[in-house]
């Protein structure tokens, strides 16, 4: 899984799977669910992301698997 913030946009992009998407849905206002063409969520796009979500901390708990923290150049 990876998370991807998007600035220029004000968008979060969470990528749950490598798989390819062949649909899109909306959710709720702003919010669209990428299916696979087997209809499982493979992803998951949040417009406007820092008035829906508070993008200054991220808490993980317990994840079974290593955690990687990639830092963009400024």
């Amino acid at each position: 899984m990876k998370l991807n913030y998007y600035t220029d946009t004000d968008s979060l992009y969470i990528d749950l799977s490598e798989k390819e998407s062949v649909e899109t849905i909306e959710i709720a206002l702003g919010i669209n669910l990428d299916l696979d063409e087997a209809g499982e969520a493979v992803g998951i796009d949040i417009d406007n992301a820092s008035k829906k979500l508070n993008l200054k901390e991220l808490t993980i708990n317990q994840l079974p698997s290593k955690v990687v923290v990639a830092h963009e150049e400024q």
